[in-house]
């Protein structure tokens, strides 16, 4: 590895003064830092594709949000992911920030492992045209805006029939996206290795409709069938884009992965115990 780049959650200090000391530590090292970042240290700003493509290795230093921003930043690029978790929750960003530089010395010594994450390719269609197409981490959401009105997604895997589900809307969810807003929807949580598709309805109708978890490979489809308005799509809550009566997401199984440098003093389940609070009274 010949150039680290660090992404840093905004407005942080202690982000920027991580930063620093990273650059001083491994001055064999190309340091680069994201344009944010490079602002707040009078470092040379870099854009965003050119970042994206010399980094041999990035470090996030925030929480999960920062790392599914570095996540887009990469544009599918298999760039390994060090996570530091300067936020509250962080099921992602696993290396607290005193085992940083020795789990670092490890990855640039070349003694470290990752864990390969799926991502979903969502493309919104309209009118037969497709008009948007990204990738996302964590979910796929289409949910309303201020009018509390119950809308009818039509819902097919394969092109079969599953339902239309009467609610307030749908989240598409990853693995890695099943302990974030799918989780609070009622979905399971899915070990990150498993891969699949998490659909679940937000306050449906129904109370036979429930979660659902689909091979990853297979194409799911909802149908906006009706016209409610301020309707959105919003993938990885990054990005937001307007929706119209007839307009079809399509979400599957993007060929592109996320590759996290493991924590190796921690596993999955420990974070879940951590995190979750199980056990707790």
């Amino acid at each position: 590895m010949q150039t680290l780049a660090i992404v840093a959650k905004r407005d942080t200090p202690a982000a920027v003064e991580l930063a620093v000391r990273i650059r001083e530590r491994y001055t064999h090292l190309t340091v680069l830092a994201e344009r944010y970042l490079s602002h707040a240290l009078g470092w040379p700003r870099v854009e965003d594709r050119e970042l994206a493509q010399r980094a041999d290795l990035v470090v996030v230093l925030g929480g999960d949000g920062t790392l599914i921003y570095t996540a887009r930043l990469l544009s599918g690029r298999p760039v390994p992911i060090l996570g530091v978790n300067l936020g509250s929750l962080g099921f992602m960003t696993e290396v607290p920030v005193d085992e940083l530089f020795a789990v670092l010395d490890e990855v640039l010594a070349g003694r470290f492992k990752v864990d390969s994450r799926m991502k979903l390719t969502c493309r919104l269609v309209r009118a037969g045209k497709t008009v948007l197409e990204d990738e996302v981490l964590n979910d796929v959401v289409i949910n309303k805006g201020a009018l509390a009105r119950i809308a009818d997604h039509e819902t097919s895997i394969e092109g079969v029939p599953i339902t239309t589900y009467k609610a307030d809307g749908m989240i598409l969810a990853t693995p890695t996206g099943s302990t974030a807003y799918s989780l609070s929807a009622g979905g399971p949580i899915v070990h990150p290795s498993v891969d699949c598709t998490i659909l679940s309805p937000i306050c449906s109708h129904a109370l036979t409709q429930r979660s659902i978890v689909v091979p990853a490979d297979r194409t799911i489809r909802v149908t906006l069938r009706s016209e409610t308005a301020d309707t959105y799509l919003t993938l990885d809550g990054q990005t937001g884009h307007s929706l119209q009566g007839g307009d079809c997401i399509e979400v599957v199984r993007s060929p592109n992965r996320v590759n996290l440098v493991r924590n190796p003093h921690i596993a999955y389940f420990t974070i879940l115990r951590q995190k979750l609070h199980w056990g707790e009274r």
